[in-house]
Parts: C-alpha cells; structure tokens; sequence
C-alpha cells in the first residue's frame, strides 16, 4: 500500500507543478477571456482536491504517521484557502468591476498560496518515497524527514 501511496503523492505533486504551467498559459492567452484560465480552473478545483482525498486515503491505509497525513490532506485546504482568496479580492473591486490596489494585494497571494500548494506537495512525495523505502520500524522517523540509521 506504500508503493500506491508513493504514486499517489507523485501525481499529487505533478498536478501542482501543472497547476502552476497552467496559470502561466492562462496568464499569457491572447486575446484574454473568461476560457483563457478554464484548464487552471478544472485541475486546481477537481483534479488537486480529488488527488488529495484519495493519497490521503492511501496514507491512512498505508499506516503513515498522522502528521504524514495530515500534510496529505492539506492542499485540499490550500485549494479552499485559493477560493477564499479569490472571493475576498474580488469585494475589494471597484463599482465597474475592475481591480483596486487593494483588491490587487488580496489577489497576489493567490501565486504565494499556490507555491505553498506545490511546496507541501513536493514535501508529502519525498515523505511517501522515504515511507517506501523504510522498513516497517523506521518508517515514522522516515515520514518526520529524520535520517534512517542502517541498523
């Protein structure tokens, strides 16, 4: 169950990193229109949550550490925190819709909420790679990203 939790949290980690590509293309599109980020949207509302559910799934079953799975299901979260960023920016657009210095600065954090997203990702694929690797009585000081001592 290790192994699938390990391919779980890799795939994770690719839909982060493709998240973050994705947000790029939209950002480029020319002209730029409700479509341009609709890829960013499906993957960062469906495809990052439901990957977080299931390798959080996996953890459960694969006897992670709770501070493992706790990691796991974190960007879920995140992905809720990006909505709430969105929503919370957008009151601070003026009376025509359009962004303000204000709602500017709330809307910013959405790229260092995503990174965050990418970050916690990379850290619950190395954990679950070291969880693969572990026997069974290192295998929590393998998830915490202690060093394992060659017994």
């Amino acid at each position: 169950m290790r192994k699938v939790y390990a391919v779980l949290a890799g795939l994770l980690l690719a839909a982060a990193v493709v998240q973050m590509y994705l947000a790029a293309v939209g950002a480029f599109d020319k002209p730029q229109d409700d479509s341009s980020f609709a890829l960013h949207s499906m993957n960062g509302m469906m495809i990052i949550p439901v990957l977080s559910l299931v390798a959080t799934a996996a953890a459960a079953a694969a006897k992670a550490p709770g501070r493992q799975i706790g990691l796991t299901i974190l960007p879920l979260g995140l992905v809720i925190v990006q909505s709430l960023i969105v929503a919370l920016g957008g009151l601070f657009d003026d009376s025509t819709g359009n962004t303000t210095p204000i709602s500017l600065a709330i809307l910013g954090l959405h790229a260092v909420n995503g990174m965050a997203v990418v970050g916690v990702c990379g850290m619950v694929f190395r954990n679950a790679r070291r969880l693969v690797s572990a026997g069974p009585a290192t295998s929590e000081a393998a998830a915490k990203g202690r060093p394992v001592s060659a017994s």
